[in-house]
């Protein structure tokens, strides 16, 4: 009830009840003692309508408190209100490191939710909203669209780490446009994200050089290091680079029995056969993951004695497939080495 609505109805109920004794019942007047104390002499009708306007006042008092107290607690929840949408937005940013504290029960719940979470938009977000409190969360949706579509945009007032996603894509677009070379990126590591330095380092090794290749090294991975091989001997961008750098490469990388066969498989599009087989028999000697593929190089090169040798003085149980293969062939069966790797 609002209490310029109530104040007007009671006091027409007081007008009412005190007109109604004075006309009607009597009009006589009376005094009264309070804890003893003569009051003033009142008529009838007034000391009627007296304990009406203490109910009045109680009344008001009562709604006052308890409105200031909703008022208060609506205030907690607007204020926690406005601290989820912050919220929304570090988890839209992709924040971390987050630690807000509310002082609403649902808010609270909600809230250690999206402190432990990143939304990312799936598709396109093109509505906008009309409240100024939601307008940073605008922009931010907004700055998430152009970065999607490819654009660079400022996101220097955020306050974001280097390897947070939105920034990495930023970067990412602004390379790809041209605005930041791929030695910009990866000669300042504490700059830029790992992942983008290693996308980058993919493109660089399309055409650098030897000690270019190796100052980088760090973020070598399997796709750049398939460019590279693939670079030796090769009629355009031809890389010349000896087995001791490419085993100093390879170094970088954890491999498996499965990764050195397709190495040794793209080696043998433009590698010197003689430098190929002297690579895997190095990398054989080093690491036992690497004899499979040594073995498939020694037969794709018709390299049959030095092949059957390995395989003669290795135990029963290793190497089944390549001993298959041998057989077929002493049987005068001709199969693609490929087909047993």
């Amino acid at each position: 009830m609002y209490i310029k609505r109530y104040t007007i109805a009671a006091f027409i109920l007081m007008a009412l009840v005190g007109g109604y004794v004075f006309s009607y019942v009597t009009q006589d007047s009376t005094t009264l003692e309070l804890f003893g104390i003569p009051l003033p002499s009142l008529a009838v009708a007034i000391w009627v309508v007296v304990p009406l306007l203490i109910l009045y006042l109680a009344s008001v008092f009562h709604m006052s408190f308890y409105s200031m107290l909703g008022g208060l607690k609506a205030r907690k929840y607007e204020k926690d209100y406005d601290k989820v949408l912050d919220l929304i937005v570090d988890a839209y940013l992709g924040k971390k490191d987050r630690n807000h504290s509310f002082k609403t029960s649902p808010y609270s719940l909600l809230g250690k939710l999206l402190d432990n979470s990143t939304i990312f938009p799936n598709g396109e977000i093109n509505f906008q909203f009309d409240s100024e409190k939601t307008k940073k969360m605008t922009t931010v949706l907004d700055l998430i669209n152009s970065i999607r579509a490819g654009e660079v945009v400022d996101l220097k007032g955020y306050n974001l780490d280097p390897d947070n996603e939105l920034v990495i894509q930023n970067k990412r677009n602004k390379y790809k446009k041209g605005e930041l070379k791929a030695e910009d990126i990866l000669s300042n590591p504490k700059k830029y994200a790992k992942k983008l330095a290693q996308e980058v380092y993919v493109d660089f090794v399309k055409d650098a050089s030897v000690s270019a290749i190796d100052k980088y090294k760090e973020f070598l991975t399997r796709e750049a290091f398939d460019i590279i091989i693939a670079r030796v001997n090769a009629d355009e961008n031809t890389l010349e680079i000896s087995n001791e750098a490419l085993i100093i490469l390879l170094s970088n990388l954890d491999l498996d029995t499965k990764d050195y066969i397709e190495i040794s498989r793209l080696a043998a599009k433009s590698m010197i056969p003689e430098q190929r087989i002297k690579l895997f028999e190095t990398l054989s000697n080093d690491k036992e993951e690497a004899v499979d593929a040594y073995l498939y190089t020694l037969y794709d090169l018709e390299m049959i004695e030095p092949a059957n040798a390995l395989l003669d003085i290795s135990q029963p149980d290793e190497y089944q497939n390549f001993k298959a293969y041998r057989a077929l062939k002493e049987c005068g069966k001709h199969f693609s080495i490929d087909l047993f790797v």
